[in-house]
């Protein structure tokens, strides 16, 4: 008994030593622990917090989470991995991992699409032919928004669709998905309305598709600091996952 007190003893950190170990202030280890991501300290008997080792691993792992989806996603995940069976937090961070992949495969093909667009401008006007083009509903479901998105984009002057059918309904000629894949690209990297209307009208503009380029680039290369904050953050997620009985 005296043994395991001795033990006991030896891994008890003070809200201070966590502090230091994990990087944060002592005022962040105390909202995090009050927010969920930390599982409860212990209390001494004049009031003081003990913590332990694993404190420290699951402040380290809700840095990367963090990097990776924002931290007040990462809180509330953080949260849920901590008190989830564990085969349901392990498919948590699978869907972290499959997110950030469908948002660098959106701004890989705003990408494609606005260099596409650059080459038609080079070669001259290029006549769409009537299979090209989409409906509201077929390229909402290709971006993954919502029909009234496209519309309001189209209102923000955005996207100009075609309206070629008797009752006036809205077609997407080529041009048209490839400006609106850009804008679904910027929009999902965190780029505002007005952000991104300046970067859709630069690229009228001498040196507009370079600007346009340079930040899906700059979104690219961010997307890649957060896919590997979440690999670096791998091994203390995993501890956290795996402290938590079935």
């Amino acid at each position: 008994m005296e043994a395991s007190t001795d033990a006991a003893r030896r891994t008890a950190l003070r809200t201070i030593e966590v502090a230091r170990a994990a990087g944060y202030s002592v005022q962040q280890v105390r909202d995090l622990e009050r927010l969920g991501v930390l599982p409860p300290a212990t209390r001494a008997a004049n009031g003081y917090r003990s913590y332990t080792p694993m404190h420290v691993i699951a402040l380290r792992a809700y840095r990367g989470l963090a990097r990776a989806v924002g931290p007040v996603a990462a809180r509330r995940l953080l949260a849920q991995l901590r008190t989830q069976p564990i085969a349901e937090a392990a498919a948590a961070l699978d869907a972290v991992h499959a997110s950030l992949a469908r948002e660098r495969e959106d701004l890989l093909l705003a990408r494609r699409a606005l260099r596409a667009i650059t080459s038609e401008g080079a070669a001259g006007a290029v006549s769409a032919r009537a299979g090209d083009a989409m409906t509201i509903t077929e390229l909402a479901t290709a971006l993954g928004v919502r029909p009234s998105t496209l519309r309001f984009w189209e209102d923000e002057g955005l996207v100009s669709p075609d309206r070629v059918t008797s009752q006036r309904a809205r077609r997407y000629d080529p041009r048209a998905i490839g400006d609106a894949r850009i804008v679904a690209a910027l929009r999902a990297s965190g780029h505002g309305i007005p952000a991104v209307r300046a970067a859709m009208a630069a690229m009228a503009v001498s040196g507009g598709v370079e600007s346009t380029e340079r930040i899906l680039q700059a979104g690219l290369d961010d997307l890649a600091a957060r896919s590997i904050a979440l690999l670096q953050a791998g091994a203390d997620l995993a501890a956290v996952v795996t402290a938590v009985p079935e």
